[in-house]
């Protein structure tokens, strides 16, 4: 979306866009965003307001989990994690006499992390999601 954005903006429109995902829950967000939308159509940025407008309650998904999952499923920081890992074990080898061998390095590396206690870890408490949501009324 930046892309459709001058330069001398695109800061004000990424603090706009962070604005959108800083609030309390998904209603102020949503309510947030359609501001952002008029904003940039405001700042004759038609071509961003659409993109934005187009995709952004699919950025917005993770508020449908608990809040204490949201900082993780905002990010994708786990498998970058992973694809790190896995980059720096195919640049030693550097170049592989063919595909299969690059396959079997790649899959000794991912099973290595699931069995090892890196892989064990909890990285989101699923027992959250089973867990009744008290409403603001007071109700389960």
């Amino acid at each position: 979306m930046l892309k459709d954005v001058p330069r001398s903006k695109s800061g004000d429109v990424a603090a706009m866009l962070k604005a959108v995902h800083a609030q309390e829950d998904r209603a102020a967000a949503q309510a947030k965003a359609e501001l952002v939308i008029e904003k940039l159509i405001s700042l004759r940025l038609g071509a961003a307001a659409k993109c934005f407008r187009d995709g952004y309650q699919e950025t917005l998904a993770y508020m449908a989990f608990p809040r204490e999952h949201w900082t993780r499923l905002r990010s994708n920081n786990m498998l970058e994690r992973i694809m790190k890992e896995i980059r720096r074990r195919t640049r030693v080898v550097g170049a592989f006499p063919d595909g299969q061998s690059a396959l079997m390095l790649v899959a000794a590396r991912l099973r290595h992390i699931a069995g090892t206690h890196w892989g064990t870890r909890r990285y989101l408490d699923m027992d959250r999601l089973h867990e009744p949501e008290e409403r603001e009324d007071g109700k389960v």
